[in-house]
């Protein structure tokens, strides 16, 4: 195999891994801020209570988004075993 399909291989799968991961973190990070907000407008800093909305919105959003993370690396998959060279 050459170098270069060997990188382009590897960018490839490191850009689908930020690509299909991206909506659920994101989505955790959005809920963290907004309860990070209300807290700090409270005052109340108990650090469970932003643990389990970000848990259940994570949990929510890649339930949502697995048809897309599917599809993404399913596409992938046939990429990678077309370009493998025959033996």
């Amino acid at each position: 195999m050459d170098m270069g399909v060997a990188l382009d291989m590897g960018r490839g799968a490191f850009f689908l891994a930020i690509k299909t991961s991206a909506p659920v973190l994101l989505a955790g990070m959005l809920v963290g801020l907004i309860l990070s907000l209300i807290q700090s407008v409270t005052q109340l800093q108990e650090q469970t209570l932003t643990f389990v909305p970000k848990i259940v919105t994570m949990v929510l959003a890649a339930s949502y988004f697995i048809p897309w993370i599917a599809v993404r690396m399913v596409d992938y998959a046939q990429q990678m075993f077309g370009t493998l060279p025959k033996l």
